[in-house]
């Protein structure tokens, strides 16, 4: 029974690479019958894509793409959301430990990610805000496109509930509301994270203890 099974997929896997080859000697034959004018037009589409690309490129950049940024105050949030298409906010206090651990991570998506922008915000200079998109557990990001907010990541529990999440796990959770290109499974946590002692709960939204936040670092 179980030579069968390796004969069936031995053979399934032959046809998929006999598949694939055709596919490449079609893509190949038919380069080969271009004549030089065809040619010339198929490059000038892909140099005119790699510059749109690039053009597109430094646009982000100059609207503070392709780095972490700290904004002042709750007013420069409007700005920083209404110039960009993409972007995540990480809602943060100083003394809150899982800040700094977010900080690193955010720090490698954005260089990362430039089609997105993504900046930071001490919940304590934004009240209105925070009351606004009622920021109640820190640290908070919020996932907006086109102004308007999709999504939030609340503290860990859609990482793994551990501190020592890799960063290709905050990618997959952001890449799962389309804020960034994700290129995963976004179906999927990445495969890292499947670590003894780690497990994955439904964000569930927690009271305000008197004027403050609660801090999911305590929460542990």
């Amino acid at each position: 029974m179980e030579s069968q099974s390796m004969d069936i997929l031995a053979k399934v896997l032959e046809q998929s690479a006999k598949l694939m080859e055709e596919k490449v000697d079609e893509q190949l034959n038919k380069l080969e019958c271009m004549d030089e004018d065809e040619l010339d037009k198929l490059k000038e589409r892909r140099l005119e894509a790699l510059k749109k690309a690039q053009k597109q490129k430094q646009e982000w950049l100059s609207k503070g793409h392709g780095e972490y940024r700290e904004i002042p105050s709750e007013k420069d949030f409007f700005g920083e959301v209404k110039d960009s298409k993409n972007v995540v906010c990480h809602f943060y206090r100083d003394s809150t430990f899982r800040c700094k651990i977010v900080d690193k991570h955010l720090t490698i998506l954005a260089k990362k990610h430039v089609e997105t922008k993504f900046i930071k915000l001490n919940v304590e200079k934004a009240p209105f805000l925070s009351e606004r998109l009622r920021i109640k557990v820190i640290p908070t990001l919020a996932l907006l496109i086109d102004g308007k907010t999709k999504d939030y990541v609340v503290g860990f529990s859609d990482l793994g509930n551990t501190d020592d999440f890799p960063t290709e796990m905050l990618e997959w959770r952001i890449g799962c509301t389309n804020v960034i290109n994700y290129s995963g499974n976004p179906m999927e946590p990445p495969s890292l994270t499947k670590r003894p002692g780690t497990k994955f709960t439904k964000v569930e939204k927690k009271t305000i203890r008197g004027r403050g936040y609660d801090s999911d670092s305590d929460d542990d």
